[in-house]
């Protein structure tokens, strides 16, 4: 697939796209800024619309409407504001308020420990086999160069868990489960690691299943049944959007030597071919936190999320020109093809597609000292 793009069509790759993000950056602005403010507001409005109709959680059509607003309120917390903050996309605001420094997310995952794991090891290293974590997370073989176990066969069981409760997975994620089982973990950092996820769930619970439940007094159980609920609608909404713009079937993996004095314009590429969007409306992309702009996401993952949808056209252009792929499906199409690969590598087997596996472009000879 990218074995037709020579040294000098990279070069031009990355000249074009680090253009067109000189471009949007150099225009932030007004509007930009009143955009989150505008985002903050909505969501902090529909908490407490959300926590002022649960103090009559008895009454069904208030739990009802409740428990969905405050769905909307964590998932719109979560993605189109959590993520993107702590990505770094309004930092150059200068606000101390909203910054990836200070943000602090509605999730039981540390924010510390989510920005190493997310920011640096998946963004850095995004589809590489043995260096991104975020590959199956672990726990699912999603291709045939993983190694099969019988463990896998179950792996669609998993899968359901892993949506249920998927800010649990996400906050281990920074642990390296499989470097602590193998040993090679330092033990120190792991427990204070750990200790840091226990204080987060503390205070997550705390808020969640014990203040809130109390102040609505003889409400107490409905009024946790619909914090809980609250929040595994939340997190198999993000586990879907986030699978969906990563695992679909034709989405591209890559393996280690991919890395061997990889260009900036091959990092383009590999981003290019490892990601997917969804498509949808305004409302649908601001659900998501516009990572159903996963490509142009993955692109540039400090810009602010509002631009993508902006910048979108001119990506898949891009890829027209170079003959490259812009992987796009509805949500539906995204899904399906996505839990195809969960069911399918559950089983042993599999081959490998090579066009999967792209090899880096050839490197230039060194110039003569």
């Amino acid at each position: 697939m990218t074995d037709r793009l020579t040294a000098a069509d990279y070069d031009t790759i990355a000249a074009e796209l680090d253009a067109l993000r000189e471009e949007i950056m150099s225009d932030l602005g007004e509007r930009d800024a009143a955009y989150i403010h505008r985002v903050i507001r909505w969501q902090r409005g529909l908490e407490i619309a959300a926590r002022a109709l649960l103090m009559a959680s008895s009454v069904p059509p208030a739990w009802v409407a409740g428990t969905a607003t405050l769905a909307v309120a964590k998932i719109l917390e979560n993605m189109e504001i959590g993520h993107n903050v702590m990505h770094g996309q309004w930092d150059w605001m200068r606000d101390p308020k909203i910054h990836s420094t200070t943000w602090e997310w509605d999730n039981v995952s540390p924010a510390e420990q989510w920005k190493h794991s997310h920011n640096f090891v998946h963004h850095t290293y995004t589809n590489v086999l043995g260096k991104d974590n975020d590959v199956g997370y672990g726990i699912l073989r999603i291709a045939p160069e993983q190694k099969w176990s019988p463990a896998h066969l179950a792996q669609p069981i998993y899968n359901l868990l892993l949506a249920m409760f998927f800010e649990y997975g996400v906050a281990v994620h920074d642990l390296e489960i499989g470097k602590v089982l193998a040993g090679k973990a330092d033990e120190e950092v792991t427990k204070e690691k750990l200790r840091q996820i226990g204080r987060k769930i503390r205070r997550q619970w705390g808020k969640d299943y014990l203040a809130f439940p109390l102040l609505s007094g003889p409400q107490f159980v409905s009024t946790l049944a619909a914090n809980f609920t609250a929040n595994v609608a939340r997190n198999i909404w993000a586990h879907m959007i986030i699978f969906c713009g990563h695992f679909p079937g034709d989405v591209d993996l890559f393996k280690k030597d991919c890395l061997d004095g990889e260009t900036k314009g091959e990092w383009y590429v590999r981003q290019l071919c490892g990601s997917a969007n969804i498509t949808g409306g305004p409302l649908f992309h601001l659900m998501t936190g516009n990572l159903s702009h996963q490509i142009e996401h993955h692109l540039f993952p400090d810009m602010p999320s509002n631009r993508y949808a902006e910048i979108a056209p001119r990506i898949r252009e891009l890829c027209k020109k170079y003959d490259l792929p812009y992987h796009t499906g509805s949500l539906s199409q995204q899904v399906t093809s996505t839990w195809k690969k969960i069911v399918r590598y559950a089983l042993p087997g599999g081959k490998p597609a090579p066009k999967r596996l792209p090899k880096p472009a050839p490197k230039r000879a060194p110039k003569p000292a």
